[in-house]
């Protein structure tokens, strides 16, 4: 795997990572609380949260050549309880990661093609994931700051896998199947 791809692969896992840590946190809510009006650019955890799984069905499937496109966001909130949108997102983060596994310099550089109903998007993939990131820690940004209108305490989600703050994640990684070491050779343990 190209060095530059590595990178991705743990970005992959962050992302993972921080959606099973937001979402684990949000599972403390009452149904209620989770659709609960609240002010940000959508109007609850529940509505932010089923966006950003959406979104990622819309890039993951183009990244893996699909053509699924604005059929992605057909309901904006297929998810209403945060059971059943924790396994979801699960299931995409481990796509997001499968597909960073499969990376190297050329695939980087490669294009991928995004259905949006009026034409075709075409961005390198590398942009486009860097792209997917940032949507992914600007909307749990936003789950974040609503959580802390609620009694549950929000999780820490400012962290890259840092060598000294591992036991903190300890907990989490066994829910993923993961060891902390391999973060770093590129390589999840799924």
């Amino acid at each position: 795997m190209a060095e530059a791809a590595r990178y991705f692969v743990a970005m992959a896992q962050n992302n993972a990572w921080a959606n099973l840590r937001l979402l684990n946190a949000c599972q403390q809510l009452t149904a209620e609380e989770f659709a609960a009006t609240r002010t940000s650019f959508f109007p609850s955890i529940q509505a932010t949260l089923n966006h950003i799984l959406v979104v990622d069905w819309f890039y993951v499937d183009a990244l893996e050549g699909g053509s699924l496109g604005p059929k992605a966001w057909a309901n904006e909130i297929p998810y209403p309880y945060c059971g059943d949108l924790k396994l979801a997102q699960a299931a995409v983060d481990q796509r997001l990661i499968d597909f960073c596994q499969t990376l190297d310099a050329g695939k980087l550089e490669s294009e991928a093609r995004m259905n949006r109903d009026s034409h075709v998007q075409v961005e390198r993939v590398d942009r486009t994931l860097l792209h997917l990131f940032e949507h992914q820690v600007h909307h749990r940004g936003q789950a974040h700051a609503m959580l802390a209108g609620t009694g549950v305490k929000p999780p820490q989600l400012d962290e890259f896998f840092m060598a000294s703050d591992s036991r903190f994640r300890t907990a989490e990684f066994e829910e993923l199947g993961w060891e902390d070491d391999a973060i770093w050779r590129g390589l999840s343990t799924k």
